[in-house]
């Protein structure tokens, strides 16, 4: 199992601390402490600068957040669960309320992990309740097959089942910073176990490379067919790294936005009407040196071209986030488990990639 990378230190009087002054002097108090998963940029896998993200998230945060994730450690402590738990829980209970008990949501989600009472995660006054919220969370996290080898994010993910996977991971740095700071368990450093970019991206384009020739069918995300978003969808999974269907879910919630020009093999590369991220009809795998491969349109079969642009090439790319667990094997399953009882995913029906128009006359790299 992946070792748990957080490091950790006392904070006497937490509870008397109050307002982002009180954050901020909890945070001069952890300084020295050597880098750990505060230092990782989370929502970029192992491709960005996260250093000091989690302070400087953390004193964003209100006296209540503050006390709520308090709560959290208190009470994952209590039931003598691991730091990677107390971890999940902030990350979802920040990423569904800002670590606030609201009294409203999406239908009729509420509280600081927005449970539904119709959901069967209790009545509405046990769900606005703090500790029995912290509880319940915990107790279908642990029902969780694995949970402990899963990034917290996709941890936090599977206990929510929200229509927004990758959400849980921006706040990966902060809620280690958090964790850190009230529960002193030395750690090593996070980043230096994140899968480098080069083996997910090299692992992704050699699936690819291995459906050449196989046709495009709308819709289709193999083993026989592909369409533009179903080959790059399985191209990641192959990775490890999970990332929707539909090429304009990929670029809105498929990893990390990069400039065109600073693309990347691996990186998926977009085309719309206009330019427009918004009017994506086309997804391809960026391979390197002015290339891509992609599932054309009907008629046609998988092959890698020069890259094209004709007025509709988007001047950003995305780089999937990665997922060390999975990409490391373990938690590997490319079936989700049967939902929890929980909070329903929030997001409409997405609409099929649109068969891409006859590729231009392949272009210079960069063309606009």
């Amino acid at each position: 199992m992946r070792k748990l990378v957080v490091a950790f230190v006392v904070l006497a009087g937490f509870a008397g601390l109050i307002g982002v002054g009180a954050v901020t002097a909890l945070l001069v108090g952890s300084g020295g402490r050597g880098a750990g998963w505060s230092n990782c940029s989370a929502d970029l896998g192992p491709w960005g600068d996260g250093a000091g993200r989690g302070e400087r998230d953390a004193v964003t945060l209100s006296a209540e957040s503050v006390a709520i994730a308090k709560r959290i450690i208190e009470i994952g402590e209590q039931r003598g669960l691991p730091p990677r738990a107390w971890q999940i829980a902030i990350q979802a209970g920040k990423t569904e309320s800002n670590l606030v008990n609201v009294f409203h949501g999406d239908r009729d989600s509420l509280g600081i992990f927005q449970m539904r009472p119709s959901m069967g995660w209790g009545s509405v006054q046990q769900v606005t309740d703090v500790d029995y919220a912290i509880n319940k969370f915990y107790d279908v996290l642990l029902a969780v097959p694995r949970w402990e080898e899963m990034r917290p994010g996709d941890a936090a993910q599977r206990v929510e089942r929200s229509a927004f996977p990758l959400r849980y991971h921006k706040w990966e740095p902060m809620a280690a910073h958090l964790v850190s700071v009230e529960g002193n368990v030395e750690g090593v450093s996070a980043c230096q176990e994140l899968p480098s970019a080069g083996v997910l991206a090299s692992q992704a384009i050699q699936y690819a490379q291995s459906q050449l020739g196989k046709p495009y069918v709308w819709g289709a995300a193999g083993p026989n067919a592909f369409d533009c978003s179903g080959l790059t969808q399985q191209a990641w999974k192959a990775a490890g790294v999970e990332i929707p269907k539909y090429s304009q879910t990929q670029y809105s919630q498929g990893g990390v936005h990069v400039p065109l020009a600073q693309a990347q093999p691996g990186d998926l590369v977009f085309w719309g009407y206009g330019r427009d991220p918004n009017g994506i009809h086309h997804v391809a795998l960026y391979l390197g040196d002015n290339e891509v491969l992609h599932a054309p349109q009907p008629g046609e079969s998988v092959e890698t071209t020069k890259l094209w642009d004709g007025g509709q090439l988007l001047p950003t790319v995305v780089r999937p986030a990665a997922d060390p667990a999975q990409s490391s094997g373990a938690g590997s399953s490319t079936s989700e488990p049967a939902p929890p009882a929980g909070i329903a995913p929030r997001e409409p029906g997405a609409p099929a990639d649109t068969p891409s128009p006859g590729a231009p006359a392949p272009a210079a790299w960069g063309a606009r």
